[in-house]
């Protein structure tokens, strides 16, 4: 088997479109999570609350524009980071083109925007108000095969559709593909959009958080905390240049960070709730991919949403598999759930987190639950540099994600 390196790494988030913007901010405290009084949700009471992108036109305009006609703003989000991994990674044009080179990215469902707005015209206009590139906006690979198409990647373009694991589940699938050697070099990652629909969807499943003994909005989602009460969704892109080592060093690329193990599976028993004992095998498979035990990880990325008893079952899980050896925290709290896109943000977070030797810690988090007790919580930032770490995702339909990942001091 080949050996896999992150050479390039790409963010949008609602707390910045550099990972090391995102990490400042989340240093410094801030919350991009706030009221949206323009949302109209029928049959929704109170303040809904959810964080959104806000792009610069000039980034926008720096992307061709026969090609932006065929993007929703997940796609644009993709498209962005995109670019900047490819950057960063110092991959020619050429290279690039030469079928050495895929793409997989996922999302929930393509764009939850451009689909509401195929069905407004439809309902309202008619069939033929409907614009040819309403459907390639739509798709739920338009962030893979727009960003295919934006690098003139000749390669393999994959797009897993997982719900929030479908951003680390592409980063999974895109370092089997180059250490099997199908590829020399994949770009890979994670988009989504937050939107009414979306936030209407969350609403039908019990899973929102909401306002409530006049907690602001930035602190109602509150990853294991005993007062939690669900998430709040958002939105963003995290996309990464994956190289084979070997490649990756000849060339004297500057590498981020070695994937070493990979692994997902299903619990195989319900459409909603996680399982402890699917999440522990996962975690357990993802370890033995990577030829590590459970004392080599210094730090772990969590999915922690803020529900009820997805917290529990991953904090159940991390206990059986870490005891209370490896500090821990979840960055729901301060950015949101920005669902499919959640595993390559937080990933990108954690890569600066090795850099400036600082663990961010859990927003929110001020009385654990006992049920997600006995791990090792941060609460506060820790002077910690992590050189083993896992990122976990966990989706509904009972699939779990775990990337183990060795950053280079």
């Amino acid at each position: 088997m080949k050996s896999v390196v992150i050479t390039g790494c790409g963010v949008v988030s609602p707390l910045g479109v550099t990972r090391q913007e995102l990490f400042q901010r989340l240093l410094a405290g801030e919350c991009a999570l706030k009221a949206m009084p323009d949302w109209k949700v029928n049959g929704s009471t109170g303040e809904i609350i959810a964080a959104q992108c806000l792009l610069q036109q000039d980034a926008i305009r720096s992307l061709d524009r026969k090609l932006r006609r065929s993007m929703a703003p997940v796609a644009l989000f993709a498209a962005l980071a995109a670019k900047d991994a490819v950057a960063e990674a110092g991959l020619s044009a050429e290279f690039l083109s030469s079928g050495d080179v895929g793409c997989a990215i996922g999302s929930t469902l393509g764009s939850p925007s451009a689909i509401a707005e195929s069905f407004r015209i439809f309902d309202s206009i008619g069939l033929d108000a409907l614009p040819a590139q309403q459907f390639f906006k739509s798709v739920s690979h338009t962030a893979a095969f727009n960003v295919t198409n934006l690098l003139a990647l000749k390669g393999e373009t994959l797009a897993p559709c997982s719900a929030c694991a479908s951003g680390l589940q592409a980063i999974g699938i895109a370092y089997d593909q180059i250490r099997l050697g199908r590829q020399t070099a994949m770009i890979a990652g994670g988009a989504d959009e937050a939107t009414p629909a979306v936030y209407a969807t969350f609403e039908q499943l019990f899973a929102l958080a909401h306002p409530a003994d006049g907690l602001a909005p930035k602190q109602i989602q509150r990853p294991f905390d005993k007062d939690r009460t669900g998430l709040a969704i958002s939105e963003g892109a995290g996309i990464f240049l994956l190289e084979e080592k070997e490649h990756a060093l000849n060339r004297g690329a500057n590498i981020l960070m070695e994937i070493r193990g990979f692994a997902t599976n299903s619990s195989g028993a319900q459409t909603s709730q996680s399982d402890a004992d699917a999440i522990s095998k996962c975690l357990s498979n993802a370890l033995s991919d990577a030829s590590l035990s459970a004392s080599d990880i210094d730090y772990i990325s969590a999915h922690a949403t803020g529900t009820r008893q997805g917290d529990a079952a991953e904090a159940e899980a991390i206990r059986r598999i870490f005891g209370a050896a490896v500090p821990i925290s979840s960055l729901k709290g301060q950015l949101g759930h920005t669902l499919g896109a959640s595993g390559p943000i937080e990933l990108a977070a954690t890569l600066e987190m090795a850099r400036t030797s600082t663990l961010l810690p859990t927003a929110n988090l001020l009385n654990v639950d006992e049920e997600c007790a006995a791990i090792d919580h941060l609460t506060a930032p820790r002077n910690r540099r992590p050189q083993n770490i896992v990122k976990d995702c966990f989706a509904f339909g009972g699939i779990n994600t775990v990337l183990v990942g060795e950053i280079p001091f």
